[in-house]
């Protein structure tokens, strides 16, 4: 949520932020000063009605007292409180107009974003050299099919399009993937949160998904509960909800966490022919990391999340950029995103593993996320960061795919092999 503060000084500079993220949200804008500016008037004259009501009611015992018709005064006081409980019903009714206007507004990029949308993208480094092949290469649908470690057809037959079995030394694999980036996590120092997969709708708001992009997750029908529940999307939706409602000190900053979960994602629409297999699915494992930083540590911790991601995916041994998204790539909740995209080579080009970003206080100002500063005693929004480290439905594909060779077997990275007890290669 944007500060309403802001919105009010600065109208113009909103809108054209809101404009670089491709967002029209001028009208938005207006209406939401209009409805402020209600507000604060319909405020005002309830306050003043209300010193008159109690003014006039001090009458009301004095002028019995000495035997006078306070009938006058009655009727005063109870025109008053007419006036005061339509100010609240009107109230009520704008304050709802403003929240749903405000819950909707993105979050603004920052600055330093070109304007756009993916077409504006900035690589911004890369690592490693693309892979060259001596022999005509399979794609990792193939190369999962013809290893027994995935089984599609399976997975469809039992949830669908968009599902997948991972078999005997691909669940495996799976697993170790997902060892090797907690384990790298806790020996950085993050708290490691299971986390529920069954969420409120709060949870949602928080993270900035909900109105807006309440159609894209599986929502769970409950008879015995009439409050909206979801199947976590990442656990991000999770994880930033765990100081919600809460004033921390400053010290207790920066709060390090990492979760991992499966994540259930709608994915609604039709993809390329070179979307098959894991790299587009309906659920799929991540490890999640979340930080909470002060303001002026905001940075800091974006640059140190960017980096864990880079070090997870240099660490496998893979050939990957790090790309910085204009304005109009980032989510609607981030003011700045990193990207992560790693080298599938059947699909001739790069495929996003990481996002790393920023949300500033757009996600603290929706859920009352504060903290108080040391030296003043002030209270202040927290910033709030997340970074995929990482997800495996595009790691495993990279993996199979840069690692193949000409027998149709494939290498197993060397730093997953002690939680595959010493197996090198698939075959």
């Amino acid at each position: 949520m944007l500060d309403i503060k802001l919105i009010r000084e600065t109208p113009d500079e909103i809108k054209q932020l809101l404009g670089n993220k491709g967002a029209d949200c001028a009208g938005e804008i207006d209406e939401i000063i209009t409805l402020d500016a209600k507000r604060r008037a319909i405020i005002a004259e309830s306050e003043q009605n209300k010193a008159e009501q109690n003014k006039v009611s001090k009458q009301i015992p004095q002028i019995k007292k000495e035997g006078g018709d306070a009938s006058e005064v009655l009727a005063l006081l109870n025109g008053l409180k007419a006036k005061i409980k339509d100010s609240e019903a009107e109230l009520r009714e704008v304050e709802s107009k403003l929240d749903d206007l405000m819950l909707r507004l993105p979050n603004l990029p920052d600055a330093d974003l070109i304007p756009g949308g993916k077409e504006n993208n900035e690589p911004l480094r890369y690592y490693g050299e693309p892979h060259v092949f001596d022999f005509e290469p399979k794609n990792h649908v193939d190369l999962c099919t013809d290893l027994g470690i995935i089984d599609y057809a399976r997975g469809v037959k039992l949830a669908g399009s968009g599902h997948w079995i991972y078999r005997g030394v691909g669940a495996r694999l799976e697993w170790a993937l997902l060892n090797y980036f907690l384990d790298t996590h806790l020996a950085d120092g993050y708290e490691m949160l299971f986390v529920p997969h069954v969420l409120e709708y709060q949870c949602g708001l928080t993270a900035g998904q909900f109105p807006k992009f309440g159609d894209d997750v599986y929502k769970i029908a409950n008879p015995t509960d009439e409050r909206l529940h979801y199947l976590l999307p990442t656990a991000e939706a999770a994880l930033v909800s765990i100081h919600r409602d809460e004033i921390l000190t400053e010290a207790d900053l920066p709060r390090k966490y990492v979760s991992y979960t499966p994540c259930f994602r709608r994915e609604a629409g039709t993809y390329g022919a070179d979307e098959r297999g894991m790299v587009r699915g309906h659920q799929f494992n991540k490890v999640e990391m979340v930080q909470y930083t002060t303001p002026e540590g905001s940075d800091k911790a974006f640059e140190e999340l960017v980096g864990k991601a880079e070090a997870l995916v240099a660490g496998l041994g893979f050939h990957f950029r790090t790309v910085k998204l204009a304005a109009g790539d980032c989510s609607d909740a981030m003011a700045r995103t990193y990207d992560i995209e790693i080298q599938i080579p059947s699909m001739n080009g790069y495929k996003e593993v990481s996002s790393v970003s920023n949300a500033r206080c757009y996600q603290a100002r929706r859920g009352a996320m504060r903290y108080r500063r040391a030296d003043t005693g002030k209270v202040e929004f927290m910033h709030t960061l997340n970074g995929s480290g990482l997800a495996t439905s595009r790691i495993l594909p990279a993996l199979v795919e840069q690692n193949q060779q000409k027998d149709g077997s494939v290498v197993i990275p060397e730093v997953l092999r002690k939680y595959l007890g010493g197996l090198e290669t698939i075959v």
